[in-house]
């Protein structure tokens, strides 16, 4: 972590990133009024005293609609991340250590899917599921699936010739002894940089399909959702549109930004 914070970049990330946890996880009780209250006599009004980040077509506070649909937000990107990590790392792990005619047919299956763009391949599979939040944190799992797969089979290529890997093949010890004693433990580090900056993609896909109208539905406090609710107001109050456009670019900096330091945290000749 003190390799992290050295660097400007982790260290913006880090405050960014600890900023949208916070709302995250207390921002529903921090809200000053209630999200879905409307003020009539307040209607797309900027900020002021009493609506700090202004009020959007129907007089409901921004910044409480904010701090309450942090959850939503940040939840989407990391279980779609989880997901997805968590699939596309099982199936390059077996790949690798499995070698051979299997490792060469999964991987041309994955070469496959990478060819189809990321965003294209969630509106498809979003598509045939259905819209809401479940179905569009599925539809970004399974796209992140087959680039997990390729950077964890790279990650155990790179390790299973190493000298310690050999030492326990030629010690008799069993497949599964070696994967999960040797192998993996040596390997995860590019998953999790490789997952951590994946979040901010789930964040930034999860608010597209919201703003499309195929993510999270009214009257959810999705930041996407919100984009596209108050578009056709923007020129009368443009805090309606930039207040969640900056909070997803916020989340998102956050997570690329403490990802990138924390690749270069474990690679340090790139860091020099």
């Amino acid at each position: 972590m003190r390799d992290i914070l050295r660097s400007p970049a982790g260290l913006i990330g880090t405050i960014l990133l600890t900023l949208v946890l916070f709302a995250a996880l207390f921002g529903p009780w921090l809200a000053p009024y209630d999200p879905q209250a409307f003020h009539a006599t307040s209607r797309l009004e900027g900020p002021s005293w009493a609506f700090p980040l202004g009020t959007d077509q129907y007089g409901r506070d921004l910044l409480s609609r904010i701090l309450s649909g942090a959850p939503a937000t940040v939840s989407f990107g990391l279980g779609a991340t989880v997901l997805g990590v968590g699939l596309g790392s099982v199936i390059g792990v077996f790949a690798g250590v499995t070698g051979g005619t299997t490792d060469a047919i999964v991987m041309r299956i994955l070469d496959g899917l990478l060819a189809m763009p990321e965003l294209l391949f969630t509106l498809l599979i979003v598509t045939l599921l259905g819209g809401g939040t479940t179905q569009a944190m599925l539809a970004v799992a399974v796209t992140f699936t087959p680039g997990m797969a390729r950077i964890a089979r790279s990650a155990v290529l790179s390790v299973r010739t190493r000298e310690y890997v050999l030492a326990a093949v030629a010690r008799g010890e069993s497949r599964s002894w070696i994967i999960g004693r040797e192998v993996l433990p040596n390997a995860v580090g590019p998953i999790i940089v490789e997952a951590t900056i994946r979040v901010s993609f789930a964040i930034m896909i999860g608010a597209t399909l919201g703003f499309l109208g195929l993510g999270a539905q009214p009257p959810s406090t999705e930041w996407g959702l919100m984009v596209s609710e108050a578009r056709q107001f923007m020129f009368r109050n443009p805090w309606t549109v930039a207040v969640p456009g900056v909070a997803i670019a916020i989340a998102a900096m956050g997570f690329n930004l403490f990802g990138d330091a924390l690749r270069d945290a474990f690679d340090p000749r790139r860091s020099r």
